[in-house]
């Protein structure tokens, strides 16, 4: 992709100015807004002097050649070059490409039983452990807000905050329904059953300001279950909090009836704010036709066959026949080709606005 000069030109210019006003800022809150648009701005500026040098220096090395003595070098060099120069515009143009707002924020995981009873549950269990394991490969902090456990294990939901730098844009992809195909540990005849755990990941964004009206809410404190035991709370401090309008009803159900109701603002929040997400991504995935970044929570998008140990995504029609290392949290290989043909379907967008 030829990326046209004053695109570059207009990403330098304001990365400098961006420079110069954080340089003469006063206010505090203008200091804090500049400082985040030029930690933004920097890769891209860096991204663009770096092709600008690397055409700079093609066009030295062509000239270069005109002289007998410098030719063989310059041309060795010139190739070498030419052979990079892909690479970088590439670079550059994911950079510009249209990128999700949240990409670097934390995320609120959300995994829920769907259809197919016991064996549903364990499977939502199989799923929320295989992304605590590849949080913890990765540094990220899980930390459960709500949990209702299975009758005979895993979860009929649990909620859980990811907190690290990257989470949303390495799990976005995971929204949506998730299927498993094995016998389960009660079948006798060794048949196999199909059931079903919903996904959803959500951006927990710090800044964005929701309006909540205490007139929308219903607060309603409740005893939390579990398996029983010390860890069963004693007194009616979980925190159930119903939004009227939008019907979103959040749960927290630690200890302490003030941390879980901050943790369930929290979350509404974060609720309220991906509404508005679904919504831009709808009118988005409606314009591109991608069914990657298309958002539908109700798409069935990847099949765990345990008899064949294969792992099936049906957006991009990606096999891989590694279930046991994807259930340990090795992710990466699923993840990496779901980023790749998104970036593929923004490049495209980039490349319409070019043309």
């Amino acid at each position: 992709m030829r990326l046209p000069q004053a695109r570059l030109d207009q990403v330098l210019d304001r990365f400098h100015e961006v420079e110069a006003r954080m340089g003469a800022a006063s206010d505090g809150a203008e200091i804090v807004r500049l400082s985040k648009e030029h930690a933004e701005l920097k890769p891209v500026a860096d991204a663009v002097r770096g092709l600008a040098r690397a055409r700079a220096e093609m066009a030295d090395l062509e000239a270069m050649q005109a002289d007998p003595e410098m030719a063989v070098m310059a041309g060795e060099e010139l190739q070498l070059l030419k052979d990079r120069l892909p690479d970088l515009e590439r670079e550059v143009a994911l950079l510009l490409a249209p990128r999700d707002a949240d990409e670097n924020a934390s995320a609120v995981l959300e995994v829920r039983a769907g259809t197919g009873g016991d064996e549903a549950a364990l499977f939502a269990g199989d799923l929320f452990r295989m992304y605590s394991r590849y949080a913890q490969a990765r540094g990220w902090r899980v930390e459960i807000d709500s949990v209702s456990e299975g009758e005979v294990g895993g979860y009929k939901e649990v909620v859980a905050t990811v907190t690290g730098d990257g989470v949303f844009g390495r799990l976005k992809f995971e929204s949506g329904v998730h299927r498993v195909q094995r016998v389960p540990a009660t079948e006798a005849g060794g048949r196999i059953h199909t059931s079903a755990a919903t996904v959803a990941v959500l951006p927990e964004v710090e800044d964005v300001e929701i309006e909540i009206r205490d007139q929308d809410l219903r607060i309603d404190t409740y005893r939390s279950s579990g398996a029983g035991g010390q860890h069963v709370n004693k007194t009616d401090s979980a925190v159930r909090i119903t939004h009227l309008p939008t019907g979103i009803v959040v749960t927290s159900s630690e200890k302490s009836q003030h941390v879980n109701r901050d943790k369930a603002m929290k979350n509404l929040r974060v609720r309220l704010y991906d509404m508005q997400r679904q919504a831009k991504d709808a009118a988005r995935s409606d314009a591109r036709k991608s069914q990657v970044g298309s958002g539908d929570r109700s798409e069935r998008i990847r099949t765990y066959n345990f008899p064949q140990g294969r792992v099936t995504d049906h957006r991009i029609g990606l096999t891989l026949h590694s279930l046991p290392q994807i259930l340990e949290g090795d992710l990466d290989p699923m993840l990496d080709a779901l980023i790749a043909e998104d970036q593929a379907a923004r490049l495209a967008d980039l490349e319409a606005e070019f043309a």
